[in-house]
């Protein structure tokens, strides 16, 4: 597999795994949707909420650039020992979402720009983007040695799939609220493979990254 199907692999796997609960996260707030809480508060909040947790995680990609990527590819342990931990405690993560009720009604402007701004500016926005940013802080840990030993090219990748994925759970979240019995399957069965992905993905990290030439038997 060649280094950028290798990244496009990587990227699916990697978002997939560490975003799961972000899909009930937007479904509740699918479900307080309301006048002054409009789906787009929700999607741009998601994307800038996950925007500073890509932005947290570079130093990875520009660590990549000066370490040996053998070693490098070590960094996959993390993601290795996080999906062990899940697996032996099966803790699930409670997230308690309080809706903030608003005592006047706001309205947006007519122009497009105008009103893209004013909802980048909305609080509610911003209250997506900051239940996103604590959500995902474990995101980090795992997206450092995704990002480390990547080239440029790889990187792009990376990237492009995962903000694609971000709309693509927004839309999936969005399907969900609608349909309350699939996500009540989902949220039942859907945590359970998560160690194992996690697992699954750090190997997939250390092989692409030649980790295992460093012992001497793999040689």
């Amino acid at each position: 597999m060649n280094q950028l199907g290798s990244a496009f692999t990587e990227g699916i796997i990697a978002f997939t795994a560490t975003n799961i609960d972000d899909i009930f996260i937007l479904l509740l707030f699918f479900t307080q949707v309301d006048n002054n809480f409009r789906p787009r508060h929700i999607i741009i909040g998601q994307y800038l909420g996950f925007l500073a947790i890509i932005l947290a995680s570079l130093p990875g990609f520009f660590g990549g650039l000066v370490i040996q990527r053998e070693w490098i590819g070590l960094l996959g342990i993390l993601p290795i020992l996080i999906g062990i931990k899940q697996l032996l405690s099966r803790e699930q993560e409670n997230s308690e979402i309080q809706a903030v009720s608003d005592n006047f009604t706001q309205t947006s402007p007519s122009n497009f720009i105008l009103a893209f701004i004013w909802t980048i500016l909305h609080p509610q926005t911003y209250k997506v983007a900051a239940v996103t940013i604590a959500n995902g802080g474990d995101n980090i840990s795992i997206y450092i040695p995704l990002f480390a030993g990547q080239n440029l090219n790889s990187l792009g990748v990376i990237l492009i799939i995962f903000f694609l994925m971000v709309g693509v759970w927004c839309a999936i979240a969005y399907y969900l609220s609608l349909h309350p019995a699939i996500a009540t399957i989902l949220s039942r069965y859907g945590n359970h493979l998560v160690p194992f992905v996690l697992i699954g993905l750090g190997l997939l990290i250390m092989y692409e990254r030649g980790t295992f030439t460093l012992i001497p038997w793999f040689k």
